[in-house]
């Protein structure tokens, strides 16, 4: 019998591992993660909040949120939520407009608060396309997640299909060796589909029950290359017919509203079913993930918040927007 972990898997052992953070400890990351963001939008909330309840107060208000980069339609669904109340006569105080805030913008994410299920075909692998932009952090958030699904008592085998790089092929590789999970690659500039397609077949002919690939970071722009990574998904359906089980997209948070765009051409030509947004600690801009659920309405399965394996989290929609609020996990 199998039971859900924490972070979200299908785990073997329903015991969890003895240095698991607590959930107290994963809030605290998640809120110092999110400090920058939090800071556009709350820096004299306490203040803001405090001030009498009036188009000023909306228009500040407004612009934080943009600021935040939040987005135009997700920005005016959180206000018109908020000036609605306003009219009932529901918002006598502050503390009533700050829980108003926060129930709308958990409203707009929770739809895409679904974590990723792993749950391995019979006799075959659960292979997982990780794609995305240069420098969006492909190879380190599949290393953490080799590491998570390690964890949960998971078999693992990477493909280094970023092959136009070799730092990248080094790099996982690196993340193999620190999980102790296997890695299949070949030399720099070799046939990407070629490296993915090796490791299917092993992770099939050694029963392996998760595959991730990696693939070269691409503009969405360049359509010659977008073709060179449907090839990839081609190859594995060859394989599996089901393959991929998943087409993960990794964003850098940091890209603000171009995330939209990178996400929309990705979508077109792939299918992406979940989204990891990572640098969240880098940036003053995460609020694109509520311009992300209120356009694309992708799955987000987990955020980035730092550096560290277990700075790789779930996403979490109540306590993500808790934490930008500064609002505590209670």
């Amino acid at each position: 019998m199998t039971t859900d972990t924490m972070f979200g898997f299908r785990k073997k052992d329903p015991a969890p591992p003895a240095d698991a953070p607590s959930r107290a400890g994963l809030f605290d990351r998640l809120r110092k993660g999110l400090a920058k963001t939090g800071r556009v939008l709350n820096t004299d909330i306490g203040e803001l909040f405090r001030r009498k309840i009036d188009d000023s107060l909306f228009e500040e208000l407004e612009e934080r949120l943009l600021l935040a980069d939040v987005g135009v339609d997700a920005t005016q669904r959180i206000m018109d939520r908020i000036t609605r109340a306003v009219k009932r006569g529901e918002l006598k105080d502050g503390d009533a407009l700050l829980q108003a805030l926060e129930q709308a913008m958990t409203e707009i994410l929770e739809p895409v608060q679904k974590p990723l299920r792993i749950e391995p075909p019979p006799g075959k692998p659960f292979s997982i396309l990780v794609v995305g932009i240069n420098g969006a952090g492909k190879t380190t958030t599949i290393g953490k997640l080799a590491h998570h699904l390690q964890a949960d008592g998971f078999s693992v085998l990477l493909a280094a299909g970023d092959t136009f790089r070799a730092a990248a092929v080094e790099q996982l590789q690196t993340w193999g060796e620190r999980n102790r999970v296997p890695v299949i690659a070949q030399g720099t500039g070799a046939d990407s589909a070629s490296v993915v397609f090796d490791a299917l077949q092993a992770a099939q002919s050694r029963r392996i029950e998760v595959m991730i690939a990696d693939t070269a970071g691409r503009l969405h722009t360049q359509h010659n290359l977008m073709d060179e990574i449907r090839k990839v998904r081609r190859v594995m359906g060859r394989l599996d017919p089901d393959a991929p089980n998943e087409v993960l997209m990794v964003v850098d948070g940091g890209t603000g509203q171009n995330a939209i765009n990178q996400v929309r051409q990705f979508h077109e030509a792939l299918g992406v079913t979940g989204l990891v947004v990572t640098k969240l600690d880098g940036t003053a801009k995460g609020g694109v993930l509520f311009a992300l659920a209120e356009q694309m309405g992708i799955p987000v399965r987990f955020i980035g918040v730092g550096e560290k394996a277990e700075d790789l989290q779930l996403f979490d929609a109540r306590a993500f927007v808790r934490a930008l609020l500064n609002r505590g996990d209670d």
